[in-house]
């Protein structure tokens, strides 16, 4: 998928793994204060949003806070363009979410030209190919035929199974298991070469960085957020558009929790 930024677009914010739950009221706070006070133009919401999404249905048929995610999202649409793309936990979001948020939901990966760059977007779980038992269990969950059984059952029973996922993802990390594997350096390669790009942004690890690749490429890895950590998690990365005369360019910025917000006239 390739997505031209509109020209006026000035600045641009990338957040990913927000894992937002009912149980963390903190992060929600944050989250919903980021998206009220943005100075950017557009937000890109790089996967994992929802600490699960089980089918677009919650909205209709479950409690109170997923709706109050989406009319945050839907809020900040009025103000700024917001982008999701599917992570790993929330896989089955689809377009009545979006339509719902007033949102445009994002192939992965999605080619971004801004700045006069080519910036590759993607969850960046699909890049893990070392953990190979949750590539095959990518591979099959991903796939129409898992989707369309998975659907079909009652809400409550899809909750479930959601349910026994994250507890087995919490046994793993207490026992001092690594959550997820790291990005594999040929596969980011291969991939930004693929799609005539220089700089890749991705989350899904939880290993913030910048990673210099071959032939002058980058890695840009996203926090993921939690209030409840100490110290604070909630970085967002920020592109600034810059022009000297006909010559455009960019800037680059980690902002910590807390600092990103003051409003931009659209």
């Amino acid at each position: 998928m390739e997505l031209p930024a509109p020209s006026r677009w000035r600045c641009v914010d990338f957040i990913s793994d927000l894992h937002l739950q009912e149980s963390e009221p903190q992060t929600f706070a944050a989250w919903q204060h980021y998206l009220q006070t943005s100075v950017a133009d557009a937000v890109f919401l790089l996967g994992d949003i929802f600490e699960v999404w089980v089918g677009d249905d919650v909205l209709t048929q479950s409690g109170e806070f997923e709706n109050l995610c989406a009319e945050a999202l839907r809020a900040a649409s009025a103000h700024m363009d917001v982008h999701i793309m599917r992570g790993n936990r929330d896989f089955l979001m689809g377009p009545a979410l979006a339509a719902t948020c007033h949102c445009t939901l994002l192939d992965d990966p999605t080619v971004l030209t801004f700045a006069g760059a080519r910036w590759l977007l993607t969850h960046g779980d699909a890049l893990c190919v070392d953990d190979t038992d949750y590539m095959d269990f990518r591979a099959q969950v991903r796939g129409a035929e898992w989707q369309t059984r998975f659907l079909a059952q009652s809400l409550s029973e899809r909750m479930a199974i959601a349910k026994d996922l994250r507890g087995q993802s919490e046994t793993r990390k207490r026992t001092g298991g690594s959550i997820y594997a790291n990005v594999d350096r040929i596969a980011a390669n291969a991939m930004l070469q693929t799609n005539t790009a220089d700089h890749m942004i991705h989350g899904h690890t939880h290993r913030p960085a910048t990673h210099a690749l071959e032939a002058g490429r980058e890695r840009l890895v996203l926090s993921d957020w939690d209030l409840q950590a100490r110290p604070p998690r909630a970085d967002v990365l920020r592109l600034r558009r810059c022009k000297t005369g006909e010559t455009e360019s960019f800037t680059l910025e980690r902002i910590p929790p807390g600092m990103a917000g003051g409003h931009s006239p659209r």
